[in-house]
């Protein structure tokens, strides 16, 4: 399958001559995927990497920062090999919300990465409800534990004062390349970036006491941001981006009016509004889609915190041994038999933001099997995502059609 070809500003040239091929690593939840991707033979080359975080009580959600740089090396490399030639750039896709506290002239981690699904920040967002609304108003955002600002709030409060306090790819790029940046979209998921302005807020960074911080430099998703050598020979790190935007870019969701939906470990739906932020009424967070050439785009973001984290929990109980078994085991059955399971392991976000709520299983009887189990785990899945689709087309004031 031939990669999209796209005619946005910032794009073009970005891979060097039109032959030559270019690595994209996304650094994700529980791996780190690469793919060498030539614009006339499409994919050439794949490699991958576990980066698994470590669940534990009390909304605890952390990764090993050196596990997420490994799985970045380990993964590109693989890729490289799998392809067998040179490539002309490399573009890191991030997972957004996860954060840490680093050393900026060693670079060495000062905690663990604080991920995006941990929710020991709760308390603190408590305390800033008062300012919801005009945090929401001066960043898209609504308060709340999943978001960046929350967590490094947090860490400065309960690990440490040491060093800077950054998004994970901030860090990431500075292990590669030595450059402090980040992208506007990954900004744009840390409620401390001004929507309209697209740079750091000095308001929204005082309110979650930031204000004396170091931040990173803000960037295009494409544009030359330092080169490295982590993956063999020396080539220039071109490309940067969150992951949700990256699908939405990387499937062609330029026109205002479409969407998108991702699953993996939780379910983004994500729907391209243009060149002006569009703040709705419906519970969806308005925020950066991407900024090439200086010139923003932006989008409506929903979010399902679990899916594919939700299968993993149903194969950690036993009631199946992967998600291979989704399809055999949901379909042994006929229906969920009464079944109704809301998988909110994580809480609920958009449009709900209710992330003191559980998961719940309930209609349960003696006749309950594995099938029904799986069934009503895929139906709630899929019942939220309908609520998605049905806030963002409130919002849009039509429908979604693609």
């Amino acid at each position: 399958m031939r990669p999209a070809q796209h005619s946005l500003p910032g794009i073009s040239g970005i891979s060097g001559p039109a032959s030559r091929p270019v690595l994209a690593v996304d650094q994700g939840t529980s791996s780190t995927k690469a793919l060498v991707i030539c614009p006339e033979r499409g994919v050439i080359g794949a490699g991958s990497a576990p980066a698994a975080p470590r669940y534990g009580p009390g909304g605890t959600v952390e990764v090993d920062p050196a596990l997420l740089l490994s799985s970045v090396v380990e993964a590109g490399r693989r890729a490289l090999a799998d392809a067998g030639e040179p490539v002309a750039a490399v573009g890191l896709a991030n997972q957004g919300e996860t954060v840490l506290a680093w050393d900026p002239v060693t670079g060495a981690p000062l905690t663990d990465a604080i991920v995006w699904q941990d929710r020991r920040a709760e308390s603190l967002c408590a305390e800033l409800a008062p300012h919801g609304a005009r945090l929401t108003e001066l960043t898209g955002l609504p308060v709340d534990p999943y978001f960046a600002a929350p967590k490094m709030a947090w860490i400065r409060r309960r690990l440490t004062r040491e060093g800077v306090v950054t998004t994970s790819d901030a860090w990431l790029v500075h292990r590669l390349t030595g450059a402090f940046v980040t992208d506007a979209a990954t900004a744009g998921r840390t409620q401390l970036l001004d929507l309209d302005r697209v740079e750091w807020s000095r308001e929204a960074r005082a309110l979650y006491g930031l204000a004396d911080e170091a931040m990173p430099g803000i960037v295009d998703a494409a544009g030359p941001v330092g080169t490295t050598t982590a993956f063999g020979p020396e080539i220039p790190l071109t490309g940067l981006l969150v992951d949700q935007q990256a699908a939405l870019l990387a499937q062609d969701v330029t026109e205002p009016g479409t969407a998108k939906c991702t699953y993996g470990t939780g379910a983004f739906l994500l729907a391209q509004t243009g060149n002006r932020p569009r703040r709705g009424t419906s519970g969806l967070v308005s925020c950066v889609a991407w900024r090439l050439g200086g010139r923003t785009s932006y989008c409506l973001d929903g979010q399902v915190y679990t899916a594919a984290s939700a299968v993993r929990w149903l194969t950690d109980l036993g009631v199946i041994s992967g998600a291979a078994d989704l399809d055999p085991v949901g379909l042994s059955v006929p229906d969920s038999g009464g079944v109704t399971f809301v998988p909110a392991l994580a809480g609920l976000a958009a449009p709900w933001w209710r992330g003191d709520l559980r998961g719940s299983v309930t209609g349960l009887g003696l006749d309950t099997g594995a099938g029904h189990l799986v069934r009503a785990l895929c139906e709630g899945i899929a019942a939220q995502v309908v609520e998605l689709a049905d806030a963002v087309a409130a919002d849009l004031g039509a429908p979604l059609t693609v």
